[in-house]
């Protein structure tokens, strides 16, 4: 009996513990305020009773609750009487432990059921568990596999893209999927198979049978197309790797078949019009051996450049062999690049026949000049002596006059020599278009200076005649006076001479 009452002491003190202004340490005294009896129905049934209500100083009111709510709630009858608690000062510990242990007894009842029936509801719950780890692993599976179905494609995808830039965008789309949107991935791959191990043991501990996913969603599936994904990932990282150091290579070709283009150019700027100008034309000799000589220099600098067009020629070609988006263009630049080379070329070599032909043609001038001031110099020192002789004073001999006629025209000759040498340098001036060869650089003795001196002459000599038939004339008369003085002296000398005697 005492090993019961001290039982039944100890199993309503644990279960009155957490409950405040309750403290059970025997069946009389300790129960007579009634807060006892409603915490340990609250302990159990805490639906029935609202135990923060209720007052410490209304002992009636806190037993007959307990005593109601036991008799409609929990089937014990009401044994006790709450005034008869209150009114006395020491309530009958029998009672109390008869009317206590019938709450005992019938929670230790309702506590068996209720293991009961969490153990059911423990097996439906594993059994639950389960089911939803499956649709958990059905659905992630699914999930993951759709995910690395529409991954995969845009891994293989190599559309190469035409700058540099758009590349470098690409290959931050794919470091954002290496660090954004594969790492949950990887952890859903991970939490997929612990889930899935974590399903086989409980099932296997449960005896019951083996989890079998879907078709085409099994573990080893997922790992399938996990490892796809892998090779892909690298495939496109080498490709993306590879694709950028190809733009690169690119850029640094297309700037420099910039640069090489623009300064071929610059440097290519006016030579046409240089090259066709006609400035010999009117050029000496002198200055066109000088325009060629500077041509030759010229020449000496196209050739230097001709590497330069090769090496633009090169580099175009080097763009279209690694599909340089730009190609057009490029192939465009090189095109009228290496067209205007041509151009320069053939101007370059006309521009020199045109150069050693005028040359030529000045020197057959010079010569000619030279030629003609060799000649006329002398002819017309000739002139002037013999205008200086017609126009003397001097009455000389008219056969020596008719000696100076008769040489006339052999001077006529010269003359015209002369001047056939002036008319044949102005011929040649004249047919290829040289300007400024009418002057001799050699004399200053013109050919209209010689005619005006010829005509000179040939007036004179008239002149000269009639000089010298009067004088004959008056010569004549006066030897006509002389013959008769010597007459008529021979006739009174001797005889003055007779009378001087």
């Amino acid at each position: 009996e005492t090993s019961a009452k001290e039982g039944l002491l100890l199993w309503c003190q644990r279960k009155t513990a957490p409950y405040k202004n309750v403290n059970v340490l025997h069946f009389h005294i300790s129960w007579k305020d009634g807060l006892a009896f409603n915490a340990l129905i609250h302990r159990h049934r805490p639906e029935l009773i609202e135990y923060d209500k209720l007052r410490k100083d209304d002992p009636v009111t806190n037993l007959n609750n307990a005593f109601e709510v036991a008799e409609k709630y929990l089937d014990i009858p009401k044994m006790l009487d709450a005034e008869d608690i209150v009114g006395t000062l020491r309530p009958d510990e029998k009672a109390i432990m008869t009317y206590v242990s019938c709450f005992y007894h019938a929670f230790s009842g309702a506590q068996k059921a209720e293991t009961a029936a969490n153990r059911i509801c423990k097996v439906l719950a594993v059994n639950q568990e389960n089911e939803l780890l499956m649709e958990d692993y059905e659905k992630l599976a699914s999930d993951l596999l759709e995910w690395i179905k529409r991954t995969i494609p845009w891994l293989e995808d190599r559309s190469p893209q035409k700058t540099i830039q758009e590349m470098q965008q690409k290959l931050e789309d794919f470091r954002d999927y290496r660090r954004v949107h594969k790492p949950p991935k990887v952890q859903e791959k991970c939490q997929l198979e612990i889930n899935f191990n974590t399903l086989q043991t409980k099932l296997r501990l449960s005896n019951r049978p083996a989890f079998m996913p879907s078709e085409g969603k099994m573990v080893s599936d997922i790992n399938t197309g996990w490892q796809h994904l892998e090779q892909a990932e690298k495939g496109y990282e080498e490709w993306l790797l590879t694709e950028i150091r190809r733009l690169e290579r690119l850029d640094h070709l297309a700037e420099k078949f910039r640069q090489k283009a623009s300064i071929h150019e610059a440097w290519t700027e006016g030579k046409e019009a240089m090259l066709t100008q006609k400035d010999y034309g009117s050029a000496t000799l002198s200055d066109v051996k000088a325009l060629l000589r500077k041509h030759e220099a010229f020449e000496s600098d196209l050739a230097a450049h001709q590497d330069r067009v090769e090496q633009i020629a090169a580099i175009a070609q080097e763009l279209n062999e690694l599909d340089y988006y730009d190609s057009p263009s490029v192939n465009a630049r090189c095109q009228k690049i290496c067209d205007q080379w041509d151009v320069l070329g053939s101007l370059t070599h006309s521009r020199r026949e045109a150069l050693e032909k005028t040359e030529k043609q000045l020197e057959t001038i010079d010569e000619l000049h030279l030629e003609y001031a060799k000649r006329a110099a002398p002819f017309n020192n000739w002139m002037e002596s013999a205008m200086e002789d017609l126009q003397d004073m001097f009455i000389g001999l008219i056969a020596a006059h008719d000696q100076f006629k008769s040489t006339l025209p052999d001077a006529d000759k010269e003359r015209e020599a002369i001047l056939g040498i002036q008319r044949e340098a102005q011929r040649i001036a004249d047919v290829h278009g040289i300007q400024g060869a009418g002057t001799n650089p050699y004399t200053s003795v013109t050919p209209l200076t010689i005619n005006s001196k010829w005509e000179r002459v040939q007036q004179l000599v008239p002149q000269r005649d009639r000089a010298l038939l009067d004088e004959q004339s008056r010569q004549q008369s006066n030897e006509h006076l002389r013959r008769q003085f010597a007459g008529q002296a021979n006739i009174v000398g001797p005889w003055i001479q007779t009378k001087m005697e």
